[in-house]
């Protein structure tokens, strides 16, 4: 299991699929798209959900039973996002290019500010084909027109203007950039392979809030009921092997991120926590060896 979303149902992304279930027990998890590795299942609003994976952009308007290829037109797509008028969407591929549709999935167009960033030659890594991926999309709902994009080697980028031009927000942040928690219009959390960074002014500034924790590799972040949940591991996945796995750690803030405690959960310390959701008022976790 790589992750999960849900809101009356759960959907888990996997190394072969999408899989629909019915409660946080998925004993009746049944396979729904047949996309190969999937990065990331999204649902940006109440109507859709988005399926990133390896094979295409899939949607899914009927609670993740069926669902439809969008046909970007690079076909490893890493991440999604929609405007808050709904028809606007963003993808993010590999390698790193960023398509909008602005007719809800019909047609895309590539965003060629991106490619025009001054760092844009230095986003690559050898783990990853000596090329990056836009591995994080975000917009929150209070500037519409603020684009984020978290880039996977390459740092935080942000556009003013709905992605038609871009700024550079690397500076102060380590340049893994695994995901980006749009928490509000200016704050945000970023959980890197090197650390866990906030930003309160739209990433002019960055403040590392993972100096007291013991481990470096984060991967993603969530809030829910005014506490910040990350979840770290010891080093990158081609560490997770051996008696201790990931050697993988949660903590938990109640003060966005000036202080954290550590939590258990099963699978520590072997299993790290890959993505979150919540479901029914529940935070939700899923781990890289299957387990929810």
């Amino acid at each position: 299991t790589r992750g999960v979303c849900g809101t009356m149902v759960l959907l888990l992304w996997t190394e072969d699929g999408v899989y629909r279930a019915a409660d946080v027990h998925f004993e009746d998890a049944t396979r729904v798209v047949d996309a190969g590795r999937v990065m990331r299942v999204t649902r940006p609003g109440s109507d859709a959900a988005f399926a990133c994976s390896r094979t295409g952009l899939y949607r899914s308007a009927d609670g993740g039973q069926t669902w439809s290829d969008l046909g970007v037109p690079h076909e490893e797509v890493y991440s999604v996002c929609r405007g808050p008028d709904g028809s606007r969407l963003h993808a993010g591929t590999h390698p790193a290019h960023l398509h909008v549709s602005d007719d809800n999935g019909a047609s895309w167009r590539e965003l060629d500010g991106f490619q025009a960033l001054p760092s844009r030659e230095e986003w690559f890594t050898p783990r990853h084909r000596n090329e990056a991926h836009v591995l994080s999309l975000d917009i929150h709902p209070d500037a519409p027109d603020r684009v984020i994009a978290g880039v996977e080697v390459g740092g935080v980028h942000v556009s003013e203007y709905r992605g038609e031009t871009w700024r550079e927000r690397r500076d102060g942040v380590h340049d893994d950039v695994h995901h980006v928690l749009v928490s509000g219009p200016r704050t945000w959390v970023a959980s890197c392979g090197g650390g866990l960074y906030r930003t309160e002014n739209a990433g002019r500034d960055w403040t590392r809030l993972d100096g007291a924790l013991s481990r470096r590799y984060f991967r993603e972040a969530i809030e829910h009921d005014s506490r910040l949940y990350v979840a770290a591991a010891r080093s990158s996945p081609g560490t997770w092997r051996g008696e201790s796995g990931a050697d993988a750690g949660l903590f938990v803030s109640d003060d966005d991120g000036e202080t954290f405690r550590s939590a258990s959960y099963p699978g520590r310390p072997r299993e790290v926590i890959l993505a979150w959701t919540v479901a029914d008022g529940r935070v939700v976790a899923g781990t890289n060896e299957g387990r929810v």
